[in-house]
């Protein structure tokens, strides 16, 4: 039994390493994920070998030792979640300001903390919705399709969230994050989480191309769902973030209000100089991949591919999230997309999430998946705000002539 403690203990212990630690491998990342994002479920696990027993050695002492440190680890994800409590909805507010959008009766409410510890274990609450999926685009005879979330109460035209999946430009597809898409349903937007062609077989600018045509699908059919088409905004998550960014800052669309990266890449050129560990991801091939080359013969689509590029006073207002553990993609892409936005006078904020690594919002209940889902609410609220009906302009007394006025002709 005290072998067994030991055990238990130094397994506990290595698993909530990965919490502070770098993973090395892709296996390893998958288990620091696990450990970052459900560690408080492992955490009650690893409080059996602190429960004393008969016949218990310091060897079985020692295991329990190393299980409480490993649940100060396991925990310590929530604890820095909980502490964004106390400055993100202050900083939103200075940077967006503290009105938001009004919303249906029927919608459930806002967010109002990043972090609310009871939802670590029940989730968000996220109602019934209506869902049906379109076909938006053919190219090639390939047909894109765009899943469609909405409230289940009947409304008027609503905001339009367009989604884009990750997957590395070669996998992934537009059922990932269904939660998130649900949840923002029911809070008074109509989602569209739209497919785009893949890597190998179709290279850049297809998929940028597929973005392009989902936002004018949606400008000609949106009525048809309950959209506004006059506000919309681009959400992307790794490399979907690159084409939400991509395509928000390029298209030259005046309904689109903001833009939103999740952890995605903002130069390319800067992602294959500075590549992610290759036994973690090999991220110069699938870059390559992706760009059809490297820089040397494809220089031209490593720029045309990366928003930094395209940053100026006319760029929507940019949401930036990346976990600062994020070894896929370095936080540092955010980082300097961040200090060009600030240059060129853009409205944006990137929220840093110290504990988080790559994907950390697949829990869309766990630390980041809450913060993750508040700044996004808010940050939407802010931007897709209806326009104001400009005020009538006040009248003017009339003027009367003197009775003494001298005319010209009168001279």
């Amino acid at each position: 039994m005290n072998i067994l403690r030991l055990a238990a203990g130094l397994v506990f212990l290595a698993v909530a390493s990965l919490t502070a630690l770098p993973a090395p491998t892709h296996l390893l990342w998958t288990v620091s994920l696990a450990a970052t994002e459900w560690g408080y479920w492992i955490a009650v696990l690893a409080l059996l070998p602190l429960f004393p027993t008969p016949g218990m050695t310091r060897v079985g002492q020692f295991g329990g030792l190393l299980s409480a440190g490993a649940i100060a680890l396991f925990l310590l994800p929530v604890v820095q979640a909980k502490q964004l409590n106390e400055h993100l909805p202050s900083e939103f507010q200075a940077r967006f300001g503290s009105e938001r959008r009004e919303r249906s009766r029927e919608a459930e409410y806002p967010r109002d903390e990043p972090l609310y510890l009871f939802e670590l274990v029940s989730g968000p609450d996220v109602p019934a919705i209506r869902f049906e999926e379109r076909v938006f685009a053919s190219p090639e005879g390939h047909p894109l399709t765009l899943d469609v979330y909405r409230p289940a109460y009947e409304h008027g035209p609503l905001p339009g969230v367009i989604v884009v999946h990750g997957g590395t430009w070669q996998d992934g597809d537009n059922g990932d994050f269904l939660a998130l898409n649900a949840y923002l349903a029911s809070r008074d937007f109509v989602v569209a989480s739209i497919h785009y062609r893949l890597a190998p077989r179709w290279k850049f600018p297809a998929p940028r191309d597929d973005v392009f045509a989902a936002i004018a699908h949606l400008k000609v059919h949106g009525h048809e769902i309950g959209l506004d088409p006059s506000r919309l905004a681009i959400l992307g998550r790794g490399a979907g973030g690159q084409l939400a960014l991509l395509a928000a800052y390029t298209s030259g669309e005046p309904a689109i209000k903001g833009a939103i990266s999740l952890y995605g890449p903002t130069d390319l050129r800067f992602g294959y100089d500075n590549p992610a560990p290759a036994s973690l991801v090999d991220s110069r091939g699938l870059i390559e991949t992706y760009l059809g080359g490297p820089p040397s013969t494809a220089a031209e689509a490593y720029a045309s591919a990366s928003p930094i590029n395209f940053v100026g006073s006319a760029t929507p207002p940019t949401l930036l999230i990346h976990g600062m553990r994020d070894d896929v993609v370095r936080p540092d892409e955010s980082a300097r997309l961040e200090q060009k936005l600030k240059e060129s006078g853009v409205r944006h904020l990137f929220v840093r999430l110290k504990w988080a690594t790559h994907a950390c919002d697949r829990s869309i209940g766990g630390p980041c998946g809450q913060v993750t889902t508040y700044a996004i609410e808010r940050f939407l609220d802010a931007v897709m705000m209806a326009p104001k009906a400009p005020s009538p302009a006040p009248k003017r007394p009339v003027q009367r002539a003197s009775a003494h006025r001298t005319t010209a002709a009168s001279r």
